[in-house]
């Protein structure tokens, strides 16, 4: 009898350890604070001595942006929560990139200059604030879990709200390449014609297996309590879907950018989902750039890059 005590309280001890451990997981890769006094004054780019030398550029795309005629609206998620967004019009039936900035980001940080590119290509564009972000609701980041379902209610709004002949490209960086990735293996209405997914991860297991390795941690053990905090305290499976299997069942053109000297999300990555992709697709890398600096690095092969493969589809850039 002794014995069975001692064994059910080393089971609870387990147990109860497990769950602690899950949970502080959770809170380091999932939950983000409610951003009541958030300051969305002040001029944002992205943090690390790799944005340094375009720093000042950045922060002069995000001021012309600001004065920059914008519309901002606001849907409701699938689960509940406000998310927002401000539409940029080049002119009225143009296409209208619908853009998704990264992890623990904001649309300024991540996105800075996306306006000015898209104007650039005779597009409009529309740029959301993800879950977790800015105004938007929600303390959970899901990895492009819940993101990607986001990414179908803003497309369902823009054909609602700018009409059945609305064309949309799906574009997003770091996290929201891989969210707009998982969105395209979903049936899409025939307004989506492309995606822009820039430095995007193969799947949320990759990229925390990766991170997790980098703290000099073991991966898989990691990995195995970041996904029960997720599930546990998150409701939600990192492995319900990825960018890699989305992509077998992707039916619209997709074009891919990655920096070559990514030190976040590697290169390979993109690599990954490209060889993934069952659609019209192209692969563009750029030599000495970081982390989401492809097109502040190569700004004219982008834009090029971009002309080249939409072609006909895209008779209305300049």
């Amino acid at each position: 009898m002794e014995i069975l005590w001692i064994a059910l309280c080393i089971a609870v001890f387990i147990a109860a350890a497990v769950l602690v451990i899950s949970y502080i997981c959770f809170r380091m890769a999932f939950y983000v604070p409610d951003r009541d006094s958030e300051d969305c004054e002040e001029v944002s780019t992205p943090k690390g001595e790799i944005y340094d030398p375009y720093r000042e550029r950045m922060e002069k795309w995000t001021k012309e942006t600001r004065a920059m005629p914008q519309e901002e609206f606001s849907i409701t998620s699938f689960d509940g929560l406000t998310l927002f967004g401000k539409y940029y019009e080049y002119k009225k039936g143009a296409p209208i990139e619908l853009m998704f900035h990264g992890y623990r980001g904001n649309p300024e940080s991540d996105l800075s200059g996306g306006v000015q590119r898209c104007f650039k290509l005779g597009r409009s564009s529309f740029i959301v604030d993800q879950r977790c972000s800015r105004k938007s609701g929600g303390n959970v980041i899901t990895f492009g879990i819940n993101e990607h379902r986001d990414c179908l209610c803003w497309i369902d709004f823009m054909i609602e709200h700018f009409g059945p002949d609305v064309k949309i490209i799906l574009t997003g960086i770091s996290m929201g390449a891989s969210t707009v990735l998982m969105a395209a293996g979903k049936p899409l209405p025939k307004n989506v014609i492309g995606v822009l997914a820039d430095c995007g991860y193969s799947s949320p297991k990759d990229i925390i297996k990766k991170v997790i390795r980098q703290m000099g941690l073991p991966a898989s053990v990691g990995y195995f309590f970041v996904k029960l905090g997720a599930r546990i305290y998150g409701h939600f499976d990192l492995e319900e879907t990825s960018p890699e299997s989305a992509l077998k069942n992707c039916t619209v053109p997709v074009i891919f950018f990655h920096g070559e000297d990514d030190a976040f999300v590697p290169c390979d990555m993109s690599r990954i989902n490209y060889e993934a992709c069952s659609s019209k697709k192209k692969i563009v890398t750029v030599p000495g750039a970081g982390h989401g600096l492809s097109y502040p690095v190569a700004p004219e092969k982008y834009l090029g890059s971009l002309r080249e493969f939409f072609g006909e589809e895209a008779s209305y850039m300049q």
